[in-house]
């Protein structure tokens, strides 16, 4: 019978990360419960089984077993090197951390600037209402991207737990940063990404304008002035423009014609733009000004992008 510590002392990381994963999935809905910051979410909101069912369970599943199958792949090819096999376990998590995270800032800005990477995005921005299941709504062709670069140099060049380690992190920091909770970082936001700032990642209020790309860390947002926390609420989530509903219908509207629907609402990322209504950016908490709003690159196919509806005064 498998335990949850090995002959050689180390956790058993493959009993140890879903019981991880599960009990933190209950954990953060209680305290969306207790704690929620938009108080009229509901629970099973809508999209709730598409995002639970076919992109937590069964995507989640089937493309893991494609991304071991090419890791292993290329392990075969590559006699694994283990360059940092024999660093200590917690050395290894901080350094594809923070190596990771650096890659997916970047790639984040790229999927809002570039009309054909937005393809694989848009979906991850379709949801209305932001919470801790939100994160799991991600095109498979995005999510093969990115965790192919993710635990394949895992896998070649570090200890075999780390995959599972990582995998973890992920899919707990995953669900933190979406959750409907009413939490404030402190001094921690200018390091630690968490809801307070992805929140407005996600805000409907500036479609074509991005900001806070950072996922585990917001130092990167801090360092390259794309970081954004107005003392506000956003005014709603989602797109300006109708998205399917159903998971297959939705995985089949990345591939349509740029000249058949709107393109994506993109930028540089780099500075922000007023609020369609006209009301001046509300200054970050820090007192830091916002930069002053410059033109997004839109395909020409893209629509007027909505007005943003009227926003509310953060009083947390």
């Amino acid at each position: 019978m498998p335990t949850i510590i090995l002959d050689n002392g180390r956790l058993n990381w493959a009993l140890v990360s879903p019981a991880i994963i599960g009990t933190w999935a209950f954990i953060v809905i209680g305290l969306e419960r207790l704690f929620p910051y938009d108080k009229g979410q509901k629970l099973f909101r809508k999209g709730w089984f598409t995002d639970f069912f076919w992109y937590t369970l069964v995507q989640s599943y089937v493309l893991g077993l494609v991304i071991q199958a090419f890791a292993e792949f290329l392990d075969a090819k590559a006699g694994r090197p283990r360059w940092v096999a024999d660093w200590p376990l917690w050395q290894q998590v901080i350094l594809f951390l923070l190596v990771h995270d650096f890659y997916i800032y970047w790639f984040h800005r790229a999927q809002h600037r570039f009309p054909l990477l937005w393809r694989s995005h848009e979906a991850h921005h379709s949801v209305k209402d932001v919470d801790w299941l939100a994160g799991s709504r991600s095109h498979p062709i995005e999510i093969m991207i990115n965790q192919s670069i993710e635990f394949v140099p895992i896998v070649l060049f570090a200890s075999p737990e780390l995959f599972l380690v990582k995998g973890t992190i992920d899919a707990v920091w995953g669900m933190y940063i979406h959750s409907n909770i009413n939490v404030r970082s402190g001094p921690l936001q200018y390091v630690i990404n968490g809801p307070e700032m992805h929140r407005w990642h996600h805000s409907a209020e500036y479609i074509g304008y991005g900001f806070n790309y950072g996922t585990k860390f917001a130092v990167w947002d801090y360092l390259f002035g794309t970081a954004h926390r107005p003392p506000r609420k956003p005014p709603g989530y989602g797109l300006d423009e109708a998205f399917p509903d159903g998971y297959f219908q939705q995985i089949v509207h990345a591939f349509r014609r740029f000249d058949a629907a709107p393109a994506a609402p993109v930028s540089t990322g780099a500075r922000l733009a007023q609020p369609a209504s006209g009301a001046p950016v509300a200054q970050p908490a820090s007192g830091a000004p916002v930069a002053q709003p410059e033109q997004p690159v839109i395909a020409s196919t893209s629509k007027a992008v909505a007005p943003a509806r009227e926003s509310t005064v953060d009083t947390r």
